[in-house]
């Protein structure tokens, strides 16, 4: 019986626990959205992660001691797997929402949300992808590939939440033009950091 069960995929994916430990409220449809991005990514890839914690600000002892500064709040943050613990998420919703702030910016950051929590799930998780489960990543390139995966997962997700929505019907033959341009840009500013 083992043997013919061995390699099957379990046909309901496992249920990853969102605690709401906030007492900033969240915009409509917050949780089932966290719960659409998880399961957007392959199931592979957020094996050990336990649970996903959402805090008003995060606050972890050992960041004060960290010898690079912290400009801001933290908006998210990946606790690895210690000993019998599983690995976990954590994500300031003070950071995201904004609520100290005036009101145009509140509302910007309410309006970003969605794609805001979804760009930093995909971090959190390239981290726990690229740090736990693919061993063959020097140290010295692990940022680089963990920017990558979520700019990759983001694109994508982005792309499939907006399939027939009537501004991707108007821009999507504008596409390549904007890429190119915004590639032009990036190289521009390159340019001008290694002169100054």
């Amino acid at each position: 019986m083992a043997i013919k069960l061995a390699g099957l995929k379990s046909a309901t994916p496992t249920e990853l626990k969102i605690e709401n430990q906030s007492s900033i409220d969240l915009p409509k449809g917050a949780e089932e959205n966290i719960r659409r991005i998880f399961a957007f990514l392959p199931t592979e890839q957020l094996r050990g992660i336990e649970k996903i914690r959402l805090v008003d600000f995060i606050n972890n002892p050992q960041l004060k001691n960290s010898p690079v500064p912290i400009k801001g709040d933290l908006p998210g943050l990946y606790h690895p797997k210690v000993q019998n613990k599983a690995a976990w998420l954590e994500i300031s919703v003070g950071a995201l929402l904004q609520p100290t702030e005036n009101f145009g910016k509140r509302w910007m950051a309410k309006s970003a949300f969605k794609s805001n929590i979804a760009g930093l799930i995909f971090s959190l998780v390239g981290q726990h992808y690229y740090l736990t489960l693919r061993h063959s990543i020097k140290k010295e390139s692990l940022e680089p590939q963990i920017r990558q995966y979520a700019q990759k997962n983001l694109k994508t997700w982005s792309e499939k939440q907006s399939v027939n929505s009537k501004r991707a019907k108007f821009f999507k033959p504008l596409q390549p033009y904007m890429e190119r341009w915004a590639k032009w840009l990036n190289k521009k500013a390159a340019n001008a950091q290694k002169k100054s």
